[in-house]
């Protein structure tokens, strides 16, 4: 996963080089860096990342070693991701699950059998296996739990701006 995260090239979004744009607003910079400093303060180690100027937030990886911190308690909207060690799979899924947030989830292995298998168990809107989380217009993509409900894009998602009309004759 760092090896990955390393490639992400921050930059100006027009520039073709540029693989991580900045994000939308200040405030939500502001954010992810309080969530970022506040699960240090908990307990998180940082492994790579963490740059803040002005929009532009590096792609930061974390090692957390407990739930109740920020990383894992609020959504992150940008590019923060935090590693948890688990002693197996049934515990990994418990902790996904625990999580009152369920918009969407990454599963990385090697094993792409093993992924699905576990995927599948998460409750997310959307599992990406060996990815990271991204819509994409031609598939539906919404939340679950705290995260909403319904989806958008997608043809199930276009179904929401549609006025039916059921006609009855007898």
């Amino acid at each position: 996963m760092l090896e990955n995260l390393q490639k992400y090239q921050l930059g100006d979004p027009n520039d073709e080089n540029t693989t991580l744009a900045p994000l939308a607003r200040l405030d939500l910079a502001e954010n992810l860096d309080r969530q970022l400093e506040s699960s240090i303060k908990a307990g998180a180690k940082k492994i790579w990342g963490g740059s803040v100027e002005n929009c532009s937030f590096e792609a930061t990886l974390l090692k957390a070693n407990t739930a109740q911190m920020s990383v894992f308690e609020e959504e992150t909207f940008g590019p923060l991701a935090a590693i948890f060690v688990v002693q197996n799979e049934e515990e990994m899924i418990r902790l996904a699950n625990q999580n009152r947030y369920g918009l969407a989830a990454s599963v990385w292995s090697e094993d792409r059998e093993r992924a699905e298998k576990i995927a599948r168990q998460i409750e997310a809107g959307s599992v990406f296996i060996n990815s990271l989380v991204r819509s994409d217009a031609r598939l539906p993509f919404g939340g679950t739990k705290k995260s909403g409900y319904g989806r958008e894009l997608g043809a199930e998602g276009i179904r929401a701006f549609t006025n039916l009309k059921t006609l009855v004759i007898e």
